[in-house]
């Protein structure tokens, strides 16, 4: 049953907000589901006063108190790991809803909320893969690095993908940064469990990035060489 909800004070339909918060974005993820319910009913909730570049902000902050949340176990006591999970879900919040909410709003900066994205993305994983280094010990700490790059080729990915077929998904088939938030917090709380299964849980981790972005980069390759047989044709 589609519930009704109101927008500026008149009513207005559950499968209409799901279709205003949906535009210019492709989801596939596993969660996509109740994702897209969760931020339909907050972004109803957040207040005019709150801008897309607030949110914005708000995300990134999250980042940071996750790679606080390194140092401080680094330095302190390991337990300081389990601020990652609300820097994670922080960084969720603002994350999901700066564009979502600019598209609800009917206010949407497509260009400048793409650039802005990308970049706050970028930066927000050199903080988390720079706090795992710095708790890492010897070799372990490679594996941060590790992942900072396979992050970094999976949203090459995503602005390849967008220049060639025009579609901007920011997920890897089932898997998207809210699943990649659940399982990084997962990680830390099973490093603070035992002690030393970071290492080997990121082992998991970046070869699982590594296999996603071989098929994602070869499905995109396809997809080009269409798309230029087909123009070569004309």
């Amino acid at each position: 049953m589609d519930k009704n909800y109101k927008r500026h004070g008149s009513p207005v339909k559950l499968s209409e907000i799901l279709e205003s918060i949906s535009r210019d974005r492709t989801r596939t993820n596993l969660l996509r589901k109740y994702e897209q319910r969760a931020i339909a009913f907050l972004v109803q909730r957040v207040p005019s006063r709150i801008s897309s570049n607030m949110l914005t902000a708000i995300g990134f902050i999250g980042s940071l108190i996750v790679f606080a949340a390194f140092v401080l176990a680094t330095f302190l006591h390991k337990y300081y790991l389990l601020l990652g999970i609300p820097g994670f879900m922080i960084s969720w919040f603002g994350d999901s809803l700066d564009g979502r909410i600019a598209y609800y709003r009917n206010k949407p900066r497509k260009n400048y909320g793409f650039v802005l994205d990308i970049t706050i993305d970028w930066i927000s994983i050199i903080f988390i893969g720079g706090g795992y280094i710095l708790y890492a010990e010897g070799i372990w700490e490679i594996l941060g690095y590790i992942f900072v790059v396979m992050y970094g080729w999976e949203m090459i990915i995503v602005v390849m993908r967008y220049k060639i077929t025009g579609d901007y998904s920011i997920d890897a088939g089932k898997f998207s940064p809210t699943e990649a938030r659940i399982l990084i917090s997962s990680i830390m709380v099973l490093e603070v469990i035992i002690p030393g299964s970071l290492g080997w849980s990121t082992i998991i981790l970046g070869i699982t990035l590594f296999i996603i972005n071989i098929f994602d980069t070869n499905k995109l390759l396809r997809t080009a060489d269409y798309l230029d047989s087909a123009e070569n044709e004309k």
